[in-house]
């Protein structure tokens, strides 16, 4: 009887976010009414995401973090990568403004400097970190002819002599994500649930440079971002008509990711801090870590 429901609840969710991919889009005279959902529509895509069952503490056999970097590089991670132009609607948005967007607008509050989520991230400081602004010689040549009047407000410098550099979709390299791997033995089976994400970024003050630094520009609990996810898609290749939400994407985990590091004795260290200048076997030690976990469900069988 579970099993019927729950097909349901997963018909029901494809069917609604058919209804979005194709709001109507067969129906429409004019193209400004292409997007424009009727009343039922908007009913029928008023909806949540599919809430977590609740796991008992007792009922953990096995439980481990993991973080993974999702390269943008890698064709299977495309849909969180784009578009990154902004011709395409409202609904289509690539991964990175769905999250700057909903923390601008204080939709997604749980915002943090690290994965271990401790430390909250204020608007400010996101802000700051994802634009400068920049004079020119010819600016500074022009303040320096009446530096009195420009410090009191008097002048302002013209928009010709600023130069603002900005993150955008476009420089985004990949996701890192911090997901919790347990064996739930009531079910008898290996889950997975995702517990932070972090766009990898350039740091803004590098973007001139040939050598760009990486950085996490901050760290969002996924949990608590779900309900904006949910209400966003992603493209679907495989057919257009059924997008799928990022909630869902992620979720099921239909990306792939490199896994850089687990929880250990020695302070949850980098594979790369002890595979030190040797790629090939940062990789082969980062499946070691996969092979690890999922051994472990596969011996649970054997008798």
């Amino acid at each position: 009887m579970s099993r019927r429901i729950f097909s349901f609840m997963v018909f029901f969710s494809l069917v609604s976010s058919a209804a979005f991919a194709q709001s109507n889009l067969l129906n429409a005279k004019t193209p400004g009414e292409i997007g424009k959902k009727t009343a039922a529509q908007d009913s029928l895509d008023n909806d949540k995401p599919l809430p977590y069952g609740y796991v008992g503490d007792r009922d953990i056999l096995l439980g481990r973090k993991v973080w993974e970097v999702i390269d943008l590089n890698q064709r299977i991670n495309f849909p969180m990568y784009f578009p990154v132009e902004d011709n395409l609607g409202p609904d289509r948005k690539p991964l990175y403004d769905v999250l700057t967007s909903a923390i601008r607008e204080g939709k997604i509050t749980e915002v943090y400097d690290d994965s271990y989520f401790t430390t909250k991230k204020s608007l400010k400081d996101i802000d700051a970190s994802l634009s400068k602004i920049d004079t020119t010689d010819a600016g500074k040549e022009q303040m320096n002819s009446d530096l009195k009047a420009y410090r009191s407000g008097r002048k302002k410098i013209s928009q010709e002599y600023i130069n603002k550099t900005e993150i955008k979709a476009i420089d985004v390299s990949g996701y890192e994500v911090l997901g919790y791997w347990y064996f739930d033995k009531r079910q008898g089976e290996l889950k997975y649930r995702m517990l932070g994400i972090a766009p990898i970024v350039p740091d803004v003050y590098t973007m001139d440079k040939e050598e760009k630094d990486y950085i996490r520009i901050f760290w969002i609990y996924f949990p608590a971002a779900r309900d904006v996810l949910h209400k966003v898609k992603a493209f679907n290749a495989e057919n257009s008509a059924m997008a799928i939400t990022f909630d869902h994407l992620l979720n099921s985990r239909r990306f792939s990711g490199n896994i850089i590091r687990e929880e250990n004795v020695y302070g949850d260290r980098l594979i790369e801090e002890y595979m030190k200048d040797n790629a090939q076997m940062q990789l082969l030690e980062s499946e070691r870590v996969k092979d690890k976990i999922r051994n472990f469900e596969q011996d649970m069988w054997n008798y």
